[in-house]
């Protein structure tokens, strides 16, 4: 197996091997942190004898660079979110749109993360995708030690920017006088969360972790009284994944893949983001059982994948 990437970075290197796997990055253009044009991918695809190419992220240039250029049939996984947060990427995004719908019906098969985005991406695109969900090393965050605080808390995992909500989550604490709240991750909106911390009086119940390790995480989600999950776009929703295997339930956002796991007895959905009913819906979860229902495993997605590549391999 050959993995051809796009990456920005300097400091990596740009041909290894990891337990066998043949890893090789282009560099590529990135503005604002989007698109990954990577001319690089086009060359490696077509110089590799491959029986099969899978593309992933259909936000991105690397998967219609693939697709168009392999010589061997086409899987590609999306990964659509429908829309952005950012007003020049929603821009952008309507000459590439043609690009894109074009991409996903060269491919032999699409997948989807959710139900959600396979809706989304047969009403977009007019392709119907087959789902396989996202998996998990769930034994991980089952058998995760809870980490040691003083008080009970709420965790967030995310990346901070302002479309993934987690100013939600601290305003709602003004109403939870019990409670702290635990965010994990970085991002250009940290000053402006603790800004908001500040403004309603919680500064001293809201902690930014930062990135943690991810040996570290699972006891953080294990220990948390609820996860909180208010992100405007997602195709899946890892994290709200990630809490349920750790036995904490989770209130979401009801809106794209997050929507989702609204049918489950461990999640509670709010559809808007008024303080008090975000605030409501965090103490209906709290002591709900999780998980609810099973999580997918790695194991349950690499065999799907594994059925789908020998499916794929053997029509041609």
């Amino acid at each position: 197996m050959t993995v051809v990437t796009a990456d920005a970075s300097d400091d990596v290197e740009r041909r290894e091997t990891r337990n066998g796997v043949i890893v090789r990055r282009h560099g590529s253009l990135t503005p604002e942190g989007a698109i990954h044009f990577a001319p690089g991918i086009r060359r490696a695809v077509q110089q590799r004898d491959a029986n099969l190419v899978h593309a992933h992220n259909v936000h991105s240039l690397p998967l219609p660079i693939a697709s168009f250029s392999a010589n061997a049939p086409v899987i590609a996984t999306a990964y659509y979110h429908g829309a952005s947060s950012s007003r020049w990427r929603n821009a952008l995004w309507v000459p590439y749109r043609p690009v894109a719908r074009r991409a996903l019906r060269h491919a032999r098969t699409v997948t989807a993360v959710s139900e959600w985005e396979r809706r989304t991406i047969r009403d977009d695109f007019g392709v119907d995708p087959e789902v396989i969900p996202i998996g998990l090393e769930t034994a991980k965050f089952r058998n995760a030690t809870p980490i040691d605080r003083d008080r009970p808390y709420l965790l967030t995992v995310s990346r901070l920017e302002e479309y993934k909500g987690v100013q939600h989550a601290i305003r709602a604490l003004t109403e939870l006088p019990e409670y702290d709240l635990l965010v994990a991750g970085d991002g250009p909106y940290r000053d402006d969360l603790k800004s908001i911390a500040s403004e309603v009086g919680v500064a001293d119940r809201v902690e930014f972790l930062g990135n943690l390790d991810h040996d570290v995480l699972p006891g953080y989600y294990a220990g948390a009284a609820a996860y909180c999950s208010f992100s405007e776009f997602e195709s899946f929703g890892i994290t709200v994944a990630e809490a349920l295997a750790s036995e904490t339930p989770a209130v979401v956002l009801e809106a794209t893949a997050l929507a989702d796991w609204t049918k489950r007895s461990d999640v509670v959905g709010v559809s808007n983001v008024d303080t008090e009913a975000v605030a409501g819906a965090i103490e209906d979860v709290i002591g709900r059982d999780a998980p609810s229902a099973s999580i997918a495993t790695w194991e349950d997605t690499a065999d799907r994948y594994e059925d789908r590549y020998r499916a794929t391999i053997e029509s041609e």
